[in-house]
């Protein structure tokens, strides 16, 4: 796994760690982790259909 650097407004940190106190994530890192792969479930078709590199 490879790692990255992203820069959030506070208060979606904020939110993020609220989940996290809620047991919803283990950590803000998973969070971003799961909003990442629903991102790319979502839309990853719009830009592979034509590449077949993933």
């Amino acid at each position: 796994m490879k790692r990255i650097t992203i820069r959030l407004p506070e208060q979606q940190i904020v939110v993020l760690q609220r989940m996290v106190d809620a047991g919803e994530f283990p950590n803000v890192s998973e969070a971003v982790r799961d909003a990442v792969r629903e991102l790319i479930e979502r839309r990853a078709d719009r830009v592979l259909k034509d590449n077949d590199t993933f």
